[in-house]
């Protein structure tokens, strides 16, 4: 009776053991900076839920949106730290590892949303995602069409000349500012949270972002007109840590790879979809949606920016030029 016993106990811890291991859960921080609203959130959380569902229970990710584990350069430096495990940034903090990637930010380098994404499945678009990933470790998984950038200002504008001492807000990154400047704009990096107060009170007359952000942040309240100057089609890359990808198997890093894709597909979708909108939905706010002549505005540019000033190469622009 006692030998019976302690087979059922032993038994028993077996089936505990094995129960445990099929358990074992691997847990992952991803982080980004936007809304839980937004587009890049929700189809971040999906993602999460649906590489979970792909590897039965193996992985589990927790989604932090909203800056919650650091800003944008924290991130980034997260995933070499290890306090992060897959994040959303842009191109631009790719660049400060690897510059020439930041050529997709050199303003009118893509033409369209379309053009951006027919990038993403070229052959420049894997030499310059494996040059991050030589210099960093890191593995840009996927990329999601983030917005066409365009102006808003008290006073309206269509050439770049009219531009001239444009008091203006932009982000204190080399490619965002290479627009404004060459047009003569004075621009100042204010804070992203503050951007709306400075507008208000005139510290600045004029803002640049897409059509999405200028109406999640109200800034239509404090601006009159909106200016299509469309100078940068923007992105978002998708990217795991170099240490997680080197833990994955082949079948994971296939899972995990597909899944990111098809999350950025359905994002950028519903980005693009909502920006078709807004024109319109400016326009019966009352805002002046003036649009302009983006060649004048792009022969000024590449008149007086130099590539090689940000440590970008004319080749590889030229190269995404010739996508079709």
């Amino acid at each position: 009776m006692k030998q019976g016993n302690a087979i059922k106990a032993l038994l028993a811890a077996a089936v505990l053991a094995t129960s445990g291991s099929a358990l074992a859960q691997t847990k992952l921080k991803w982080a980004h900076v936007y809304e839980t609203s937004e587009p890049f959130h929700t189809s971040s959380v999906w993602a999460a839920q649906e590489i979970e569902k792909r590897t039965n229970g193996r992985y589990h990710i927790d989604v932090y949106p909203a800056s919650q584990l650091g800003k944008e350069n924290d991130i980034n430096q997260g995933l070499t730290l290890g306090t992060v495990d897959m994040i959303i940034s842009g191109s631009s903090f790719a660049a400060k590892s690897f510059p020439r990637i930041g050529v997709t930010y050199y303003p009118y380098t893509f033409r369209s949303p379309e053009h951006l994404l027919a990038y993403t499945k070229s052959d420049i678009y894997k030499t310059l995602t494996q040059g991050y990933l030589e210099k960093t470790g890191n593995h840009i998984v996927a990329t999601t069409y983030y917005g066409t950038r365009h102006t808003t200002s008290n006073r309206p504008f269509t050439t770049c000349p009219e531009m001239q001492g444009l008091k203006m807000r932009v982000p204190d990154v080399p490619a965002y500012l290479a627009m404004p400047r060459a047009c003569g704009a004075n621009t100042s990096p204010i804070a992203f949270a503050e951007v709306y107060l400075a507008l208000q009170n005139g510290t600045v007359e004029a803002q640049e972002n897409p059509l999405t952000t200028i109406e999640a942040k109200k800034f239509f309240e404090v601006q009159k007109n909106i200016v299509l100057t469309g100078h940068i089609v923007d992105h978002l890359n998708t990217v795991i840590s170099g240490k997680l990808w080197k833990s994955l198997s082949e079948e994971d890093r296939k899972i995990f790879s597909e899944v990111a894709q098809q999350a950025a597909a359905t994002a950028s979708i519903e980005v693009a979809k909502r920006e078709q909108e807004l024109v319109e939905v400016f326009r019966k706010k009352g805002l002046n949606v003036a649009e302009v002549d983006t060649n004048a505005f792009r022969e000024t540019v590449l008149k007086k920016v130099p590539f090689e000033q940000y440590g970008y190469q004319k080749a590889d622009w030229d190269a995404i030029q010739a996508i079709k």
